[in-house]
């Protein structure tokens, strides 16, 4: 038996986080392309999932369109009933967009299967290692939004 040194678990685990990325990344293209949907149609409705609401412009910036480019694509949100335009309260020639009620539902069916498989993975674990689990991952999304930070981009 070979016991690897921390260099080598250290590089392992960094491997499995750049894998990690690259499958989840096919994964999420293969599932657009399944719903009908392009990669950033898909990326905006996950950024209004996780925000609630935004600006047009917010999303714009957020997925790397042109603003013509992002209503382009909001127009396709709306036509497949994914979100709803509303007036901005706050100013009076914006919009606010936001998921429509039934997004979630449709978009939750569509990844019925990885929850699935996710929750069969992950209970495999014990409440200690689901600790550590748990750990990396919310460090490494404090990692990222700090480095995006640094990119002066937001």
């Amino acid at each position: 038996m070979t016991t690897s040194t921390k260099a080598e678990l250290k590089q392992r685990a960094l491997m499995a986080v750049r894998d990690y990325g690259i499958h989840l990344m096919l994964f999420r293209n293969a599932m657009s392309e399944w719903a009908g949907l392009n990669v950033t149609d898909m990326e905006c409705l996950r950024l209004l999932f996780s925000k609630g609401v935004a600006t047009p412009s917010e999303l714009a910036r957020q997925t790397g369109l042109t603003s013509g480019a992002a209503t382009a694509m909001l127009d396709r949100l709306e036509k497949a009933g994914l979100i709803v335009r509303q007036p901005n309260p706050n100013d009076r020639r914006g919009t606010l967009i936001t998921p429509a009620a039934s997004a979630a539902e449709k978009a939750a069916s569509w990844f019925a299967s990885a929850r699935t498989a996710q929750d069969e993975l992950i209970s495999r674990y014990s409440e200690h290692e689901l600790e550590i689990i748990a750990d990396v991952f919310e460090r490494f999304t404090k990692l990222w939004d700090e480095e995006r930070a640094k990119l002066h981009l937001d």
